[in-house]
């Protein structure tokens, strides 16, 4: 090898070891550099539970109409109704991070987010106590706190066996539930197959009083009353929206029902019994607490 080569091989592999030193000083330069401050907002009323829950309250910039537990959620910027957002309202909390239930909309509000450049995580529903271990679990590595997730996952496995442990189950088996969704005060909307309303009612020993569709229905007064309920079922905002137990009885059909009838209305706060969140065994319990009672009394 003549000197001009050996030269040149030298100074080419004195280049390439620099550059490798450079590559690698860079990489850890930026490890080094603190990562931006999370800027959470959460779009469904029953991940902000788990959000808190993680620890992770100070990160949240915004929450939707939903969230409403803890009561120091009410208290942040809201940003609508999860299927009626707007990205304007989003996008000027400048959130480095947006996690949403699978309902959250409308698409193109979705659309504007990701284009912005923002990381939207849509977490679908799994009408199963595993659901909520799953999303937990996705938050969990979401927000960079897996080993929490973990912990709180660990708690409500054993939240879960106590729930099953003191389940009543045997004497409600025949005991037919109607839930009642009360959207407007004109028409009464009610549960079919394959909705958080009927997984709660069959999680709590009873079983749905509607099976002959899935999803959400109007019902007509004939088929109310071949149903013929033993209990109705409604959210707290729903009945009180609907004017009480009175108000719900002048709709048609509704007073020849053995519900109606005896006057067997069973309430609780929706999100809490119907958003599959980290209360979730605990609003089973409750449920299934106040359907032996209403046995027990009619």
């Amino acid at each position: 090898m003549n000197a001009m080569r050996r030269n040149l091989l030298i100074h080419s592999l004195a280049v390439g070891s620099l550059s490798a030193f450079g590559e690698n000083a860079l990489a850890q330069e930026k490890s080094k550099k603190p990562s931006a401050p999370l800027r959470l907002v959460s779009i469904g009323g029953a991940l902000t539970e788990i959000i808190y829950l993680l620890d992770s309250s100070k990160e949240l910039v915004g929450v939707d109409t939903t969230s409403l537990y803890p009561d120091s959620a009410t208290k942040l910027p809201n940003v609508g109704y999860a299927r009626s957002l707007s990205s304007e309202g989003i996008l000027a909390l400048k959130p480095t991070q947006v996690i949403a239930i699978e309902d959250a909309g409308p698409p193109i509000v979705l659309k504007h987010i990701t284009n912005a450049g923002i990381p939207l995580a849509i977490l679908y529903s799994n009408l199963r106590f595993e659901g909520v271990l799953d999303r937990v679990r996705k938050i969990g590595d979401l927000i960079d706190k897996p080993q929490v997730a973990n912990e709180l996952i660990q708690k409500l496995n054993l939240e879960w066996v106590k729930t099953q442990q003191n389940l009543t189950v045997a004497q409600l088996k025949k005991m037919s539930v109607l839930f009642i969704l009360s959207q407007n005060p004109t028409q009464l909307m009610v549960s079919g197959t394959n909705t958080s309303a009927d997984a709660m009612i069959a999680y709590a020993g009873a079983k749905n009083a509607i099976t002959g569709f899935s999803g959400y229905k109007p019902l007509t007064p004939e088929a109310l009353i071949t149903a013929n309920p033993d209990i109705i079922l409604m959210t707290d905002q729903g009945i009180k929206a609907l004017g009480g137990v009175d108000g719900v009885l002048h709709f048609p059909g509704i007073n020849k029902t053995t519900a109606g009838k005896q006057k067997n209305f069973i309430c609780l706060e929706a999100m809490y019994m119907l958003g599959f969140g980290p209360r979730m065994p605990l609003a089973v319990r409750e449920l299934n607490k106040l359907l032996a009672q209403t046995r027990s009394s009619s």
